[in-house]
């Protein structure tokens, strides 16, 4: 609408009682007379961002009722005058900004019967004075950025019949006051940051209609009275720690249709259900036990049940459901049912409005009778079963139009034939025992995962003209050939490609087209061989590479370093060689994001890289805005699911197949290379980093000091180097390090003791001669003892110095025994035998360490 100026309202009539001017753009200085019309009774100026009212001296004696400010960044400075308009009752304030928080001018209209703030940004929390609007029955207050307590002042408003203050950062605990309310209908909490308990005073509420306080942090039982809610119909309390049985009002509360208690902690036994009006039950991730009700079947209206991921146990048959023919979703996965289907007579007239079917991990052995006659149907879930040989032909007739996901992972299938759903988006075979030609899907897939399976020969060509394809895994199978070229053409929509654990040869695909979409690439475990080609820098949001285990022989390729949202780089294992110093001058950070850095078991030579280093801001300081994803991954477009990136690694000495990469896994493994000079002090800068292995190197100095500013670190590994000097003491002081590792080096002195020291054992220090002190056997105010022969045969004083320190033989084995030596050693000074035990172990542990000495030449390689 066009915009309207000022000398539109100088001819207003002063018997104007309603006026609209929502969304006409008003401009210019708005007449402050409107509101002296003494007869105007509705004002709406909303959706007017460039009006501004400025402060204004309102008139006592108006008779304005109804006024809609909404969405008006400049009506601030106006509502600190709006308590003289006493007989308004309607009051929309949403979209605005109060920086002062809420006005207590707005609490003093004692008139106000509707107050509307939605989609504000308060700074700050809910006046106690908000309790002086005894007249409202309308507070809405939701989406607005309040924090700060549920003011018990509410409990004043007692013909309150709505109460709104969802999507807010309110904290505390649930005032007992709203128990006062006793004409509440609504009363929705949703999604704040309220804890506590729910109070009792809650069942008060007889009026209640529509409850909602999910995605809080309550906990507790819910309050039980087997008269409570007779009237409600909505029961949200999802998402938060709730415990204890589900109440006993919930069987029997007569209008009750929703009932969404998942994501909890409840446990006990599902009764029997009395009341027929509910439609929606949700109580999946919780702790409930036992059999379903019988009542359950005989729910006529339900139209979704989810019980997934609790303790439930039981058989159930497939006509069980025969009663329920609303039912349009259900999952009873990851329980301890079993579902048999030991009839195929009458299965059409089964679930007719079935669209999604998840029966993950409920013991099948074979695919439901049933699913005949579900033409409707959308999502297939049957993974985690026991599900063998094919995919039975008459499940073509399954959503042959309309099924979109199909999940039959994790089962014992051996044959796929081919795909006959036209319409399908996510198909997941990955985890059978399925050998063949890799079978090319529908041109609507956007999602196929076939890893894990035993599938060979050459991927054909034909799989690029699926042109929607999204997630690609094909991991862990024999495939074999060359990588097609044209999966560096298929920019438009591949984020996801997983080859990893296959047999292809040759080189990577040369080309990568500009806008390629790739976020993860795995090559990982092949026989590639060349160079990785520069235009994978065209995909520009690749945060994982992952092409260790190959055959790849080049330098590194530092141009990697400029791909912006890169966090993971693995090229472990593969024969790449050469420096890792940069020659550019260029000034802008390389690998800024990088978080796991893995270039161990190549032949990588010259000093560690201090310029990268340096560089790696995301080990640093983790910026993660906007994210609060656990897992690093990638969201399908069709809406069906989240994939997370997978990688294998060596975590603290051993090594570990990921399926998912923690968010915080801060790694750097440049273990099993040719690298030389000292460890640069710029790493204790990575405060950040959880995993450091720098072992089977020649690098020579000292440990640098600055490493005990790692204060995340779990793992650290320096062994078979060249290291000299002593263990910093400040490394004593690292509270998460569990493993620790630095033997194989020309370390002296004594080794730092308590805290997490105190865990490690002697494998940690082996061959390094010059370190004393627990846990090896070399105490640091011994003097080293004399060759065998030197010791005096008649029983006399000889040159090892047996003191209290003794006690710590009995370390490993119980301190009784260990203080039982010490004692005797104490009267008897030196007992003939323990003194030939000792020397006898020692020299046992010098020939060891040569034999290691001559075997730590030869490199190990992982």
């Amino acid at each position: 609408m066009s915009s309207v100026n000022a000398h539109v309202f100088m001819n207003l009539s002063s018997s104007l009682r309603s006026l609209s001017l929502a969304g006409c753009d008003l401009q210019g200085k708005f007449p402050k007379n409107i509101f002296d019309l003494p007869n105007l009774n509705l004002l709406n100026l909303g959706d007017n961002q460039n009006l501004n009212l400025g402060p204004l001296k309102l008139n006592r004696s108006s008779n304005l009722e109804h006024l809609d400010l909404s969405w008006m960044s400049s009506s601030t400075e106006f509502i600190d005058s709006v308590d003289n308009l006493q007989a308004l009752k309607y009051l929309d304030l949403s979209g605005n900004s109060f920086f002062q928080g809420l006005s207590v001018s707005i609490t003093n209209l004692s008139s106000l019967e509707y107050l509307i703030i939605r989609g504000a940004k308060f700074f700050g929390g809910l006046p106690d004075s908000i309790g002086n609007l005894v007249s409202l029955k309308f507070l809405v207050l939701s989406h607005s950025n309040l924090s700060g307590p549920v003011p018990r002042s509410l409990g004043n408003l007692l013909q309150l019949t709505h109460l709104d203050l969802s999507q807010n950062q309110l904290s505390g605990q649930i005032p007992r006051s709203l128990g006062n309310l006793l004409q509440l209908t609504d009363l929705d909490l949703w999604q704040n940051q309220l804890s506590g308990q729910i109070p009792l005073s809650i069942l008060n509420l007889t009026q209640l209609e529509y409850l909602k306080i999910s995605e809080n942090s309550l906990e507790g039982s819910i309050p039980d009275k087997v008269t409570a809610f007779p009237n409600l119909i909505y029961l949200y309390l999802d998402n938060n720690l709730l415990n204890g049985t589900l109440p006993s009002w919930l069987y029997i509360a007569p209008s009750l249709k929703t009932i969404s208690l998942f994501q909890n902690q409840f446990s006990g036994h599902i009764k029997e259900f009395q009341s027929k009006s509910l439609k929606h039950l949700y109580l999946n991730n919780n702790k409930l036990q036992g059999p379903l009700p019988s009542s359950i079947f005989q729910l006529l209206n339900l139209t979704h049940l989810f019980l997934s991921s609790n303790n439930l146990s039981g058989v159930i048959e497939s006509r069980m459901f025969s009663n329920l023919s609303n039912l349009e979703y259900v999952d009873l996965s990851y329980n301890s049912l079993s579902l048999t289907s030991n009839t195929t007579s009458s299965v059409n007239h089964i679930l007719p409005n079935l669209t999604d079917l998840l029966l993950s991990s409920c013991n099948l052995s074979e695919f439901p009778q049933f699913l005949k006659g579900l033409k409707s149907l959308e999502r297939l879930d049957l993974s985690c079963n026991k599900i063998e040989g094919k995919i039975p032909q008459w499940m073509q007739e399954v959503g042959n139009d309309s099924l979109t996901y199909l999940n039959v992972s994790h089962n014992s299938l051996t044959e796929v034939e081919h795909f006959p759903w036209t319409n399908i988006a996510v198909f997941d075979l990955s985890f059978n025992l399925i050998r063949g030609n890799l079978p090319i899907p529908a041109s609507t897939i956007n999602v196929f995962l076939i890893s894990n399976n035993s599938f060979n020969g050459e991927v054909s060509s034909l799989i690029c003209n699926v042109t929607f394809l999204q997630i690609l895994d094909l991991s862990h199978n024999n495939l074999s050939g060359t990588i097609p070229q044209c999966f560096g053409n298929l920019s438009n929509s591949l984020q996801f490609l997983n080859l990893k654990k296959n047999k292809f040869y040759g080189t990577i695909p040369p080309t990568f087209a500009k806008g390629c979409q790739l976020s993860n690439f795995n090559l990982n475990g092949n026989l590639l061989e060349g160079p990785l080609t520069p235009s994978i820098l065209n995909c520009n949001g690749l945060e994982v590479l992952d092409l260790g285990n190959n055959k790849i022989n080049d330098t590194f390729p530092h141009w990697l370093g400029s791909l912006p949202q890169l966090q993971v780089l693995v090229l472990k294992s593969n024969h790449m060689h050469g420096s890792l110093c940069v020659n550019s001058s260029k000034s802008s950070p390389f690998f800024s994001k990088i978080q796991i850095f893995d270039l161990s078991s190549n032949y990588f030579s010259g000093p560690l890289p201090v310029r990268y280093i340096n560089s790696f801001k995301g080990i640093i300081n983790l910026e993660k805005i906007g994210s609060t994803m656990s897992y690093m991954g990638v969201y399908v477009q069709s809406g069906s699911g989240f994939y997370t990136y997978s990688i294998g690694i060596v975590m603290k000495g051993q090594y570990m197949e990921l399926v998912k990469i923690f968010t915080m896994w801060m790694i750097i493994d440049l273990s099993n290379n040719q690298f030389e000079g000292g460890i640069p002090k710029v790493i204790g800068k990575l405060n950040l980093l959880k995993g450091l292995n720098l072992s089977h190197n020649n690098l020579n100095g000292g440990i640098p000091t600055s490493i005990g500013n790692l204060t995340s670190l779990e793992w650290l590994d320096l062994s078979s180097n060249r290291l000299s000097g002593t263990i910093p003491n400040r490394l004593a002081d690292l509270a998460f390090l569990s493993s620790f590792n630095v033997s194989e080096n020309q370390l002296h002195g004594q080794i730092p003791q308590g805290k997490q020291f105190n865990t490690f054992g002697n494998d940690s220090y082996e061959g390094n001669k010059g370190l004393c002190g627990f846990p090896v056997s070399k105490g640091c105010d011994i003097v080293e003892p004399a060759p065998p022969n030197v010791l005096q045969k008649d029983g006399s004083k000889s040159s090892i110095a047996f003191r209290w320190k003794v006690v710590l033989i009995g370390y490993g084995c119980g301190v009784v025994f260990g203080m039982s030596v010490g004692y005797v050693v104490f009267l008897t000074g030196k007992p003939k035998w323990l003194v030939n035990l000792v020397e006898n172990q020692q020299e046992k542990r010098r020939r060891r360490k040569s034999k290691k000495g001559n075997r730590s030449n030869r490199r190990r390689r992982i």
